[in-house]
């Protein structure tokens, strides 16, 4: 077993606080990262508090991994030492079912294996990237390429495939007018991506005081959605929206700015459900849909778009020390656009 250090939550709601635990040793198939910098994404949140029901404790968060490889199993054929690796929101899945053969491991009829939070076959909970090392099998395990910075490729393995993937797989891109409600991490992501697809990109949001930076980031417009007349103005503009609001919103409101056939995607998830009328659907043969990140060869694919394109992640550095004060700040929107710890503060 390797002695592994990061932070953890012991139980619901407790701050985070330090925690070793053990993770296996490195098997044929399997790669040993050093993690240089790990990503937090609001799900961690969710999860540490579990506000979802869902969760396991004690509970080391994170699924936004990069760093080197430190060893690499027998077998293993991909990777080699001091290569530049990611590990994302999956470590595992079941390998033979449709979803899994078609490369959308996240929708394994197996179930999936979360990187953090999750119960591996041998019955051990999985544990995240507030850590310094991780081992996973070599078929879960993405290389970064060199044009993108490890900080700012981290957010990638989250936010930027969870806006990537619907924006490909709908084939939003010229011609297309795309709203995108919320400009936090997952909205940033989905605007710069969007952009380099060619759309034309409007950013939806609460705050007046976000209005240059949706610009700067790429967004043709801007509208803020405290103004009623927004809907007004706006109503049956739009080819597509991408809901990245993980707080309880009105989607009536969103949908009814699509035009005919327009397609409303969520990759938000608040905690409570929301109501949809038939009407805002049915008008217009409008359709609600959801999306969750993306498979192992997509996610690369994406990356090596990001790389092409100069895309990366807009992050702040923070020591692993200010974790729980960056949850805070998180959740009063104080962060432009992903914090990203440096793991290298472990030490």
């Amino acid at each position: 077993m390797l002695p592994t250090n990061g932070y953890a939550a012991m139980a619901a709601k407790e701050l985070l606080q330090p925690y070793s635990f053990d993770r296996r040793d490195v098997g044929p198939h399997d790669v040993l990262i050093t993690i240089s910098h790990c990503g937090i994404c609001h799900s961690d949140i969710h999860q540490a508090r579990n506000e979802w029901g869902i969760s396991l404790f004690p509970m080391v968060p994170g699924h936004e991994i990069v760093g080197t490889v430190a060893q690499v199993g027998a077998s293993v054929k991909n990777f080699k030492s001091g290569d530049r690796a990611g590990v994302g929101c999956f470590v595992d899945s079941c390998r033979t079912c449709g979803p899994c053969r078609e490369g959308l491991e996240q929708y394994c009829d197996g179930g999936t294996l979360w990187t953090y939070s999750a119960q591996d076959k041998a019955g051990q909970i999985t544990q995240g990237g507030y850590s310094n090392q991780i081992v996973v099998d070599e078929r879960y395990v993405l290389r970064i390429p060199a044009a993108l910075s490890l900080a700012g490729a981290a957010p990638l393995l989250c936010a930027g495939i969870t806006t990537y993937s619907p924006l490909r797989h709908w084939g939003i891109g010229r011609y297309h007018k795309l709203a995108v409600v919320g400009l936090g991490g997952l909205g940033h992501m989905a605007v710069k991506i969007a952009k380099a697809m060619g759309t034309e990109v409007t950013v939806l949001s609460t705050s007046e005081n976000k209005r240059q930076d949706a610009k700067r980031l790429g967004a043709a417009h801007f509208a803020v959605t405290s103004d009623p007349q927004t809907f007004t103005k706006l109503q049956g503009y739009f080819h597509y929206v991408l809901d990245t609001v993980s707080a309880p919103h009105d989607y009536n409101a969103y949908l009814n700015l699509l035009k005919t056939d327009g397609t409303m995607i969520l990759v938000g998830a608040p905690e409570t459900p929301t109501p949809v009328e038939a009407f805002s659907l049915i008008f217009k043969r409008r359709r609600l849909v959801g999306s969750l990140i993306g498979g192992i060869k997509e996610t690369q694919r994406m990356l090596d778009f990001c790389a092409q394109h100069h895309v990366e992640s807009d992050v702040e550095v923070i020591p692993i020390q200010q974790v729980n004060e960056a949850y805070e700040r998180i959740l009063r929107g104080d962060v432009k656009f992903r914090f990203v710890i440096d793991m290298a503060s472990l030490r």
